[in-house]
């Protein structure tokens, strides 16, 4: 008697058309969704969402603001318990970006039960819920449905006290621009999915992708950042943006202090950039002003979207040497990259370089 042909199953991403945030709605065509209908206000809700602000932030009670955000997207690796991990980083993100802390988590699963094993999402979840552990927060529950395409993400609480909450509408005009991870995940993965890099070409995205954004918002606090946000789907432009458009300024961005995570700019360059960075630059263009002198393929990692990337700080030039040392302290990226101007609200400059000095 001989045996039936081995079936083997395939990978995660092998399933996912596009990957991690790159799977998003393009900005241009949600904001117009989402500007039929308007935003539901009440005294208690602090933070809405007027502004396309990383979450929202209700009033419980005196002291006490309750932080509300969802996100999940398809598998960015074929880890199961990495993509887990990844996943759970970039919602517990928004958090950290408002100023708080995580509180308590709900899973969302979507899982093809009847083309992967249920050990696969056994590990996928026991990722997201270490991750969850390391924030100090609880998982409470979620929910689960059959899908062809594999997902995970959280819904996630937080707290943060009123007084400090940190929003994209508190910058001003000479504040500088400072990110807290290095650029370039979605040009990796697009890469990668291409067979166009090494598993050692993406470890260091890897590395940072399954970091929380816990010790830099730690900083952000302690040195008295009063505008943010994380770098996500939109990419750094998308996101800078919005934090331009709601603090009614204008910003620029200085193309030679980019970090990047090594192989970037040439994959850039190769044209590795996923759709996502294609309908994040038609929403932008009109909006951002290229100096000619600009790379076109740096120019093409503002696109990009980011999966689990770091903090946008915007900060007062008085505040910049206290909070890079507090970010330096905890082992955190402080690179300085652009800052906030005068000038019409949302309006994005790009120079191939700084005009001064790294201060």
């Amino acid at each position: 008697m001989h045996a039936g042909p081995l079936t083997i199953p395939p990978t995660l991403t092998s399933l996912a058309s596009q990957c991690g945030c790159g799977a998003k709605i393009g900005a241009a065509d949600l904001f117009a969704l989402l500007g039929t209908d308007r935003p539901d206000r009440h005294p208690d809700l602090l933070v809405g969402a007027e502004h396309h602000d990383d979450a929202a932030v209700l009033h419980l009670h005196q002291g006490t603001g309750l932080i509300q955000t969802v996100d999940f997207f398809p598998p960015v690796v074929d880890d199961p318990y990495l993509f887990g991990a990844i996943a759970a980083c970039n919602a517990l993100s928004d958090v950290y970006a408002m100023g708080g802390q995580p509180l308590c988590c709900m899973a969302i699963v979507c899982f093809p039960t009847d083309r992967l094993p249920l050990e696969v999402l056994g590990e996928i979840l026991r990722g997201g819920h270490d991750k969850i552990r390391e924030a100090g927060a609880l998982l409470v529950g979620g929910h689960s449905i059959h899908d062809e395409r594999p997902k995970y993400g959280l819904a996630v609480s937080g707290t943060v006290d009123p007084a400090k909450i940190v929003t994209n509408r508190g910058g001003r005009p000479g504040d500088r621009l400072v990110l807290t991870k290095p650029l370039g995940t979605g040009v990796l993965i697009t890469a990668k999915r291409k067979e166009a890099c090494s598993e050692e070409d993406l470890s260091p995205a890897l590395e940072s992708m399954s970091t929380l954004n816990a010790a830099a918002a730690v900083a952000m606090r302690e040195a008295g950042v009063l505008a943010a946000t994380d770098v996500t789907g939109f990419g750094l432009l998308g996101h800078l943006y919005n934090l331009a458009s709601a603090s009614e300024v204008a910003a620029e961005v200085w193309l030679d202090r980019l970090p990047l995570f090594p192989k970037v700019q040439a994959l850039a360059s190769e044209g590795h950039l996923p759709g996502g960075a294609g309908r994040n630059r038609r929403w932008l263009t009109p909006y951002t002003e290229f100096d000619p002198a600009c790379d076109p393929a740096l120019t093409g990692v503002l696109f990009d979207p980011q999966t689990s990337g770091g903090l946008l700080l915007s900060v007062p030039p008085e505040q910049l040497a206290a909070l890079k040392r507090e970010l330096a302290g905890r082992q955190v990226l402080a690179a300085e990259l652009g800052r906030l101007t005068a000038g019409r609200a949302g309006e994005l400059r790009v120079r191939p370089e700084a005009p001064f000095p790294e201060e």
